[in-house]
């Protein structure tokens, strides 16, 4: 290790003694719904804010106003904030790490053959909604500085714990929130991930809502309306074209491919003898690192506006009308210089926990990590969890996690922080003013 820490062991040891603890941390918070939408989350902060406030940390929570929520479409957010500061005055309180980890999640659908909500435990798996993405690496990170300050007792530097609960939205209610309010300025940050890589870079995510408008009309008589369906049929058609030429844009970052378009939701029309009026449709397209949104959203405009103009109604009708709303603007995460010490501490301590090498890649989901580094602030995505989301059936039915992977990244957290957060760190910060 490159501090004056060298028996990672005595961490390991602290992280198993702990660990029946950390497991029944874990089921405390995965017993309480989180279902986002309604996104009612603010139960789910008070009873993480009370189990932290019994192990002797002091927690700031920050409620986001209620208009500000409901705007958005959600019921309740309150974000927490746990500042750990190890330094003696603030020039020795530097860097600041933050470890981020979101409890809100989608609701648990259907197939289920344990209890979304029970937390129990079968051969080895703990099995829950939220149990993999991302309420595991509520557990990780507490245990993880938990060992550090039990062990280490590090003097140097501060680790802020951020528990936000809008990353299903897009996290501006989230992580965004505690940002723009100025509430928290770390200088590197980690957020949940898997075990198995550590992300350096995500996609990004433009969701547009398309409303296309044409003329109602008796289904018997449809030549005097204009079919708002077959116009957005057409639309359609010509997105989807365009993932053909997606194809040919290739990502220059390991583990991201190219970006592509899907149609998620569409619904209109009043009944089944009628032509219909009126059709949305919301998109998804994923951006990858090298691209510019603005151009991205310019061409998707472009390419509904021209097929709208293309379309030709039944004997003069008249013509469409198309308007389009974005919903969400997710900027890709890019790589940032300043997060190299983070990963290569993560990458040396899973080699040696795991006993393989572990990479440092992309990956073509997105995340609220973006809202940091759009503000500069180096970061990585890892946690507790397998090699690929589908293995843990996040967001399916069952999900779960192996408990022995949340054992494994407590110990290769905890490892890392102390690397960085040692009297020989490699971390040399300027404090900010």
């Amino acid at each position: 290790m490159s501090s004056a820490f060298t028996d990672p062991s005595v961490l390991d040891a602290w992280i198993d003694a702990h660990f029946e603890e950390e497991v029944r941390f874990l089921q405390a918070l995965v017993r309480i719904p989180t279902d986002t939408p309604p996104g009612d989350n603010a139960r789910h902060a008070e009873v993480t804010a009370a189990l932290l406030e019994a192990m002797g940390w002091p927690v700031e929570r920050h409620p986001v106003p209620a208009d500000v929520v409901h705007a958005a479409g959600l019921t309740s957010i309150t974000n927490l904030i746990a500042r750990r500061p190890y330094g003696s005055d603030r020039a020795t309180q530097r860097p600041v790490i933050a470890l981020n980890a979101h409890g809100d999640v989608v609701p648990p659908g259907e197939g289920w053959t344990h209890d979304p909500y029970g937390g129990e435990i079968v051969d080895g798996k703990l099995y829950g909604r939220a149990a993999a993405v991302s309420k595991s690496d509520f557990a990780t990170y507490v245990f993880a500085v938990r060992a550090l300050e039990a062990v280490v007792r590090p003097c140097r530097g501060a680790v802020e714990l951020h528990f936000t609960y809008d990353e299903e939205f897009g996290g501006e209610l989230g992580p965004g929130w505690l940002l723009q309010q100025g509430l928290t300025q770390p200088d590197l940050m980690m957020a949940a991930g898997f075990t198995y890589q550590v992300v350096t870079a995500h996609n990004g995510c433009l969701q547009l809502e398309v409303t296309v408008e044409g003329e109602m009309a008796h289904a018997a008589i449809p030549d005097s309306g204009t079919d708002a369906l077959q116009g957005a049929v057409h639309i359609l058609n010509a997105l989807y074209r365009l993932n053909a030429d997606y194809l040919a844009i290739r990502s220059g970052v390991e583990g991201i491919t190219h970006p592509y378009l899907n149609v998620g939701r569409i619904e209109g029309g009043t009944n089944t003898n009628v032509v219909p009026g009126k059709v949305t449709f919301k998109l998804d397209r994923r951006l990858i690192p090298e691209e510019d949104p603005a151009e991205v959203e310019a061409t998707l405009r472009r390419t509904i506006d021209e097929a709208a103009a293309t379309y030709a109604p039944v004997r003069g009708g008249r013509a469409l009308k198309v308007s389009v709303r974005r919903l969400l603007l997710a900027h890709a995460m890019r790589p940032l210089p300043g997060a190299r010490p983070l990963v290569q501490a993560l990458q040396r301590h899973a080699q040696a926990v795991l006993g393989e090498a572990i990479p440092a890649v992309g990956t073509p989901l997105y995340t609220d990590v973006r809202l940091y580094v759009e503000r500069g602030i180096p970061g990585v995505i890892y946690g507790a969890g397998p090699r690929t989301v589908r293995e843990s059936n996040a967001k399916r039915a069952d999900e779960h996690l192996v408990l022995e992977d949340l054992r494994r990244a407590t110990k290769i957290v905890a490892r890392a922080l102390a690397d960085l957060l040692g009297p020989t760190s490699p971390l040399q910060q300027t404090p900010r003013e």
